[in-house]
């Protein structure tokens, strides 16, 4: 569980850290809306997730890769696709596009479950990112991929989209490839390489936070990021394109 804290993520690649149970992969279904938060307000491109009326458009700007998607196995790649595009009303040429820019043309006719590592995990890509997402949430890509496999693939995952937020175990396998990394340390989102301050737990008198203490924004903005004089990674303000 995260503790009620103000944070934003900036463009390009982001990694978040965590040993288990840290709860990243949680964190990160939060995030991509499939998880509500239990308290707080959070906002991904500025919409409140909360908003059922505005969900579904928001969803449409998202993409979401799982650690594991056993139920696929037995897709082919190109049905497993193809069930995304649809499901994000995307023409058949995005299926095409997308295996192309993947390189998995080739792998089109497999099913999914029979794939070598590298390459379920960029039909898992593929899936995910077949309408051309605004920001692209990936629970630990990299973490069944020897060196020469994560080094073809981390130029086609920063392409995926604007902002790229990836997990993994240990700050060590994130750092080499992302522009920014954070670590989930004491249920708090931190900066690698800083330590999170052990909060004093609330006194049982004192009434529950107000959603507003725990205000959190993921968002890009079109051109260049707004940033805090004095935190250069992080992003205040939202904008929706």
């Amino acid at each position: 569980m995260l503790r009620p804290s103000s944070f934003g993520l900036p463009e390009g690649m982001v990694g978040i850290a965590g040993q288990d149970p840290s709860g990243r992969s949680d964190l990160l279904a939060t995030l991509a809306t499939l998880r509500r938060p239990h308290a707080g307000r959070l906002e991904v491109l500025g919409f409140d997730v909360r908003n059922r009326a505005t969900l579904r458009r928001l969803r449409t700007r998202i993409g979401f890769l799982p650690a594991r998607a056993r139920w696929a196995a037995g897709f082919t790649v190109h049905d497993l696709v193809s069930y995304a595009a649809y499901y994000q009303r995307r023409s058949p040429s995005s299926v095409r596009d997308v295996l192309t820019a993947l390189e998995l043309s080739d792998a089109a006719a497999w099913p999914y479950g029979e794939l070598p590592a590298d390459l379920r995990v960029r039909a898992g890509l593929a899936a995910a990112c077949v309408h051309r997402p605004q920001i692209a949430f990936l629970d630990e890509p990299l973490t069944l991929l020897g060196d020469a496999a994560r080094a073809e693939l981390v130029p086609l995952l920063a392409g995926l989209a604007p902002t790229v937020v990836l997990t993994a175990p240990s700050a060590a396998w994130l750092t080499p490839w992302c522009d920014h990394v954070y670590v989930l340390e004491r249920a708090r989102l931190v900066p690698a390489g800083e330590t999170a301050p052990l909060a004093a737990p609330p006194a049982r008198e004192l009434p529950e936070p107000e959603p507003h203490h725990g205000h959190w924004h993921l968002v890009r903005r079109p051109q260049r990021m707004i940033r805090r004089p004095q935190n250069m990674n992080m992003v205040r303000r939202a904008a929706v394109p």
